[in-house]
């Protein structure tokens, strides 16, 4: 019989990209991380040889471990773990089954160095609609879960992100941004190595929205309106990430899970 504390691939992948998805804690040794330094989605690294001295960190949290296969390391910080009051699961197979199962996997060529408190620093223009909310929709739910954003007045994005060591994206000039037909979402999902169908789907609509090429797909239209509502109803643009951020989650739910679903109320007409 199974352990209950087991979490196979199959199942985190069901919770990868979500705004409630488990920490996930990567305890593979340095050798192996050298051999393979991609990653889970949002996976922060951690040593096995210290986790009595962090675990408590984690207490009351969802928290998914994963070693090279698995076994001994995976399983020991998550008993820890859970001795310290966190809802602690082992990755069935560790990293190598989920990379075998051909499950989404973070380049980390580009993921920009991180600050004291682990997090990722990143700056755009102000007053986001499409693409500058999508890009930290995707950070955050597949790359950094703390990453911390800052809107400026379009003329100072270059001279912020070299005084406070941010990376700046979706302005021009700059590695984050568009490229040809694509736009920065389009890149990111491309440069971080994210390879999921549903991402794929919802950069369909994210460019059509963002670049006015509607035809791209149906819904671009319905997100562009969306988007453009909010940022009528809030003026301060972290208010407006906030409330974007619900709306991707939306969307990534409907391109993976309801994309063949119609609404068909009334069922039938009279004749």
């Amino acid at each position: 019989m199974p352990s209950p504390d087991i979490i196979t691939p199959s199942q985190l992948a069901r919770r990868i990209g979500l705004p409630d998805a488990p920490i996930l804690l990567d305890v593979r040794t340095p050798e192996d991380f050298d051999a393979d330094p991609r990653a889970l989605p949002c996976a922060i690294r951690a040593s096995h040889t210290d986790v009595a001295t962090w675990a408590e960190a984690w207490r009351g949290r969802d928290v998914v471990v994963s070693c090279q296969k698995g076994l001994k390391l995976s399983q020991g910080v998550a008993a820890w773990l859970r001795h310290h009051g966190a809802r602690a699961e082992n990755l069935e197979g560790g990293f190598l089954a989920w990379a075998e199962a051909g499950l989404p996997l973070v380049t980390p060529t580009h993921v920009p160095p991180r600050d004291a408190q682990g997090r990722t620093l990143w700056v755009t223009r102000a007053r986001p609609k499409v693409d500058r909310i999508a890009c930290p929709w995707l950070i955050r739910r597949f790359v950094d879960p703390q990453a911390v954003f800052l809107f400026v007045a379009p003329a100072e994005v270059g001279a912020v992100a070299e005084r406070f060591g941010a990376t700046p994206f979706d302005i021009e000039g700059v590695f984050w941004s568009h490229r040809g037909p694509l736009c920065t979402f389009d890149v990111m999902i491309q440069e971080f190595g994210l390879k999921l169908p549903a991402l794929d789907h919802l950069a369909l609509l994210v460019r059509g929205a963002d670049t006015a090429d509607l035809s791209l797909a149906p819904e671009a239209a319905g997100l562009l309106a969306a988007s453009l509502g909010l940022s009528r109803m809030h003026r301060e643009d972290l208010a407006q990430l906030d409330a974007g951020l619900t709306l991707y989650d939306a969307f990534f739910r409907w391109c993976r899970d309801a994309a063949q679903e119609t609404h068909n109320w009334p069922a039938g007409r009279p004749a």
